[in-house]
Parts: C-alpha cells; sequence; structure tokens
C-alpha cells in the first residue's frame, strides 16, 4: 500500500444480500428481493413490482415459519456488521478506513450507507462482495445498485470494486480448516459434498463465470486438503431451469451408491443465514437420516479472525 493511501478516507463497503430481522420483515425483504430483474424478470419491467408484491405475499408464511425455526429471523444482517467492525479494527494500523455492511435486499441500503459515508468524509470506496464468485445476480447486481444511488444521490464518491476472490489464498485456507475440522466429528472419512447457491441456468448460459468460478474454489481446496469433493445446488424456486444437480438430489445419489457419512461445505456462503441454518442444517440432514446417511456441515466462516485477515488482504490489494 502506498505511503499517499494511508492519508485518504477509504470506506470499505462489504455488499451482501441481507435478510428479514423479525416476522414482520419478511415479506417486504421478499418483495424487495422479486423486484430485482436481474434475478428473475416477471413479465414486462412495467409488471415487475405488483408480480412482486403477488409473489411475497404468497411466499411469506412458508417464509416466515421457516425464519421462526431459526430464532424469528436471518442473523445475516448482525454478522455482517460483526464482520465490518472486526474488519475496520484490523485495518487500523493500514489507514484511514470506515467498514460499513451494504445490504442489497435489507437495512441497510446503499443510499443510507453512502450517505453515511459522505457525512464522515470518505474520499473512496472500495466495494467488497461477500460473495466469493461473481454472478450478476448477487455481486453484479450489488454493483449496480451502489452506482446508481452513487450518481441518485449526487455523491459520486470514485469506488474501485473488487469482482471476486474464489482462490484468494487466506480464504482457501480457512475453508481447508473447515473441512478438516468437520471430518473429525466422523468415525470414518465423511464423502465431501459442496452446496453452493443455484442459478438460472440462463444465466451460465450468457456468460456468466459462477460456475467456473466455483470450481477454482473447489481445485485450490482439493490440491490443499487433498479430499474429493462433489458439486450440487441448493435454494432454487421457481418455474425456470436451474442448475444442476440439486442438494436434494445429490443426497439420494450417495445414498443409492452406499454413502453413509456426509460433510456439506456451503461453499457459496461465508455467513450462516436461512440457507445454512435451515436448509442444511435442518431440512438436508432430515433428509439424509431418511436416507440411512449422517449429514453434518462445517461451521460459518462469520467473523472468524482468519477469515477477516482474508478480508484484510482483499483490501489491502485493491489500494
Amino acid at each position: 500500500m502506498q505511503h499517499s493511501k494511508k492519508t485518504k478516507k477509504i470506506g470499505v463497503l462489504l455488499l451482501n444480500l441481507g435478510g428479514p430481522e423479525k416476522q414482520e420483515d419478511v415479506r417486504p425483504f421478499l418483495f424487495n428481493l422479486f423486484s430485482d430483474r436481474l434475478i428473475i424478470r416477471l413479465g414486462p419491467a412495467m409488471l415487475q413490482k405488483p408480480i412482486a408484491a403477488l409473489i411475497a405475499r404468497k411466499r411469506a408464511p412458508t417464509s416466515m415459519a421457516n425464519y421462526q425455526k431459526i430464532g424469528g429471523g436471518s442473523p445475516i444482517g448482525t454478522i455482517t456488521s460483526r464482520q465490518a467492525a472486526a474488519l475496520e479494527k484490523m485495518l487500523q494500523s493500514d489507514g484511514d478506513f470506515i467498514v460499513r455492511p451494504c445490504m442489497r435486499y435489507w437495512h441497510p441500503f446503499a443510499r443510507t450507507v453512502l450517505e453515511e459515508l459522505a457525512g464522515q468524509g470518505v474520499e473512496e470506496i472500495i466495494a467488497l462482495p461477500l460473495y466469493p464468485h461473481y454472478s450478476k445476480a448477487t455481486s453484479g447486481s450489488s454493483f449496480i445498485d451502489l452506482e446508481h444511488w452513487n450518481q441518485q444521490t449526487g455523491l459520486n464518491i470514485p469506488t474501485r470494486t473488487i469482482i471476486s476472490w474464489p482462490a484468494q489464498q487466506a480464504y482457501i485456507d480457512c475453508l481447508a480448516r473447515r473441512i478438516e475440522e468437520g471430518r473429525q466429528g466422523f468415525a470414518r472419512s465423511p464423502q465431501i459434498v459442496y452446496s453452493a447457491h443455484s442459478l438460472p441456468r440462463q444465466f451460465i448460459d450468457e456468460g456468466d463465470p459462477y460456475v467456473e468460478e466455483l470450481g477454482q474454489t473447489i481445485a485450490a481446496l482439493e490440491q490443499l486438503t487433498g479430499h474429493k469433493g462433489v458439486l450440487c445446488y441448493q435454494s432454487r424456486s421457481g418455474p425456470v431451469q436451474w442448475l444442476t444437480p440439486s442438494t436434494p438430489d445429490m443426497l439420494k445419489k450417495l445414498a443409492n451408491r452406499g454413502c453413509k457419512d456426509i460433510l456439506i461445505v456451503p461453499i457459496s456462503f461465508v455467513s450462516d443465514h436461512i440457507e445454512t441454518l435451515y436448509e442444511i442444517d435442518m431440512l438436508y440432514k432430515e433428509q439424509a437420516a431418511g436416507l440411512g446417511m449422517q449429514l453434518q456441515s462445517t461451521k460459518g466462516l462469520n467473523d472468524d479472525p482468519a477469515f477477516i485477515k482474508a478480508l484484510q488482504t482483499l483490501v489491502l490489494s485493491s489500494c
């Protein structure tokens, strides 16, 4: 990092999905999610929000019940705030940094965070997505939203983006440790299953590098750990063609092969939320048990100091 950067006040935004913090947040959160045409196009543009409102109303009761099972709401806001505070503290000796969470579909939204940073005299922003693997539906949507509000507010703070970081060494080291820790919970060597958030197949056909970057992470992990795994996809919804195989289908396939022990690595998630705490740790665990298998998952990276160190390295490498 050059000396000139040490005197500049830099804002670091940890970009993430966001999540409903309490039961009454679920429906408006779903509306915000389904209003984003980068994720799903619901008819003509003028009908996107009305259709999103209908979907949110229909899905809210089921989603609320699922969130109730993990405490009533998503912990992702709290976890991202802890990550931001820990990263800001770690960056203290590297320059004048302010680190804040910035969510796409729930508070704190980009406009609010940008105005806060401007009020604190931030001269430059580093946008760091908490998605290691780029997709236009995740990091891409957050980048567009951030740029939109940067212009709409008239702040126009110079911004540099960290596009993706699928094979960043400190991140790979963190995941490898989680895998080794997870393996210790089994009497026999478990089958490693990498479960990533699914995407519509069309995104990949149009050039989205998401699957390719997942492969980079897995290749780096397998080289480091010496353990092979299989990749599958979770959290799909709607009538479009999704990436395959799905995680439930993979579990059935492994059971048919006589597999007894499964270690799931939530490969595209760095923070615990509904997909890890409910889908993996409850839904898939129950499915595996019904198929005669023991299933455990690796612990979330969350605000583990080793993971925060990985984020620090990413920030400093971008300066």
